[in-house]
């Protein structure tokens, strides 16, 4: 009779509680139990490592009664990262490899019948759980997943390509190290990407007051809604938006690549880069927010610390536009289902388009609208006084004309809009410690620096309008980010003025 114990990690959310995977050889009747709140692709591990083990040609205690416990026992575990760590129990317990030499490693991977190893999704994860934890410990990971978790700073990670180069590691003590191979390795983490992959704000020519709402949203962190006939540019224009905010660091880098993973779409070449989520608008609010059974990120979370670009804004589900109004003012989503919850990060800045009406032209010069006026209300109120008072920034993108298409010289390029919006970033940072938009409360009116006749203007505007509370402080956080981008040490009239226009109303007739 004897047992072993091997580490692991489950994955709930961006958590990632450590697991011990225990595996007990007895004598009886043979057999292959495994316990432990195991999802069905867990409880599929029995097969995966029983050819693994035997096509490595390695034994397979045939004539063992085999019993393998996921502990804890009440924490829900799903994929197949749990293969490589039974494979290595199973070993350890039957004497094939020295279970003492495990002890300050940790071991996540998919295995194929042949041995090889698989990726797994939420490496990052894990290795940022030991970072947390302040866990000093190796891990032993898959290609592909060792490359992700060697990203966070001091990581112990080592990557084998298959079975056999981790059986090789961990054999019993003979008095020489082990051979060099090629299938282990120690993982190095990469260096911050400074290079931008963006589109450039030079090819979209013209619309100077949409490109310098642009840089007043990339400046104080502002939400934009954008609105406009077809073909005017507004996907050119929002596409672009990532390429003005400022690089990322080693933390916000850390957090969107986690939650990339977590999805499955972390790519090396887009490491430290601002995402920018793009989802078509046939989206569901799960697929927005997130969801599921185990609960994963949605766009929202993926576009963490980025972009969150929702094209044809009226034609989203309205259930999938409302679940944005928490997000928008909190930052995180909290997905709370019977047996389980969880919560994503979701610090986005949002950037929208629309059209006016129906058939796109109402207001055009070009073009006459042919939409009744019960359709462009019926269009328009899709979307609620709510989610419209939680977008900083309104602003019409009109048609060009086709000689200032054809003709017209090329606007600035993003390096240029971004130098002066980063300048303004920076004097927010020093002076309150956040961006203008994440201003709360006291912060508002301690940093805003508001002169008299700024206040009583804003105070009549405001009432003529018949804003919200939360309206006046959104106009009074993007005069501040203008006030910024002015190198003006108080908000003024002017700057207020400027903000007012941002924030007209959709046009019903």
């Amino acid at each position: 009779m004897s047992l072993s114990l091997v580490q692991s990690r489950a994955l709930v959310g961006l958590q990632a509680p450590a697991v011990t995977v225990e595996v007990h050889l007895a004598n009886g009747l043979p057999s292959f139990t495994l316990v432990g709140l195991a999802d069905v692709e867990v409880k599929e591990a029995r097969e995966r490592v029983r050819s693994a083990l035997q096509n490595a040609g390695l034994e397979f205690p045939h004539n063992k009664r085999i019993t393998v416990n996921l502990a804890p026992a009440d924490l829900p575990k799903d994929s197949g990262r749990f293969d490589l760590p039974i494979a290595m129990g199973i070993l350890a317990a039957s004497g094939q490899v020295d279970a003492a030499r495990l002890a300050g490693f940790e071991f996540a991977g998919e295995l194929s019948l042949s041995g090889e190893l698989r990726p797994v999704r939420g490496a990052l994860a894990m290795s940022l759980a030991l970072r947390q934890g302040q866990v000093s410990t190796k891990l032993v990971l898959p290609p592909g997943s060792a490359e992700e978790a060697a990203l966070v700073p001091d990581a112990h990670i080592y990557r084998a390509q298959h079975l056999l180069d981790v059986v090789q590691q961990f054999l019993p003590p003979s008095g020489e190290p082990p051979p060099p191979s090629d299938g282990w390795s120690r993982m190095q983490a990469p260096a911050l990407s400074q290079s931008a992959h963006d589109p450039d704000l030079a090819d979209v020519k013209g619309q100077a007051a949409s490109k310098r709402v642009l840089e007043i949203a990339a400046a104080g962190g502002h939400s934009l809604l954008m609105v406009g006939p077809p073909g005017s540019g507004k996907s050119m224009l929002a596409q672009r938006f990532a390429g003005l905010l400022p690089p990322m660091d080693i933390e916000e880098a850390l957090e969107t690549a986690a939650i990339a993973s977590l999805a499955g779409r972390f790519t090396l070449e887009r490491w430290a880069q601002r995402p920018t989520a793009q989802p078509h608008h046939t989206a569901s609010a799960v697929a927005l927010v997130g969801g599921g059974s185990p609960p994963r990120p949605g766009e929202i979370s993926l576009a963490h610390h980025g972009v969150l670009f929702l094209d044809e804004l009226p034609e989203f589900p309205r259930a999938a536009l409302e679940a944005l109004r928490e997000p928008l003012e909190r930052g995180t989503i909290s997905i709370a289902r019977a047996a389980r919850r969880a919560e994503f990060p979701a610090r986005f800045q949002l950037i929208a388009a629309m059209n006016p009406c129906p058939c796109g032209y109402l207001g055009s010069p070009v073009r006459a609208c042919r939409c009744t006026p019960d359709q462009i209300s019926r269009y328009q109120g899709k979307l609620s006084g709510p989610l419209l008072d939680r977008i900083d920034l309104h602003v019409e993108v009109p048609s060009l004309s086709a000689h200032d298409l054809v003709s017209g010289p090329p606007g600035e390029s993003t390096a240029v809009i971004r130098q002066r919006s980063a300048a303004a970033r920076a004097l927010a940072l020093a002076r309150q410690g956040c961006t203008n938009q994440a201003l709360q409360g006291q912060a508002i009116d301690a940093h805003a620096g508001l002169e008299a006749s700024a206040i009583a203007f804003l105070n009549k505007v405001a009432t003529q309008l018949g804003w919200s509370g939360r309206s006046t402080h959104r106009t009074l956080k993007v005069a501040r980010t203008i006030a910024d981008l002015a190198g003006s040490a108080s908000t003024q009239t002017a700057h207020v003025a400027e903000a007012v226009q941002y924030r007209r109303a959709l046009r019903a007739t």
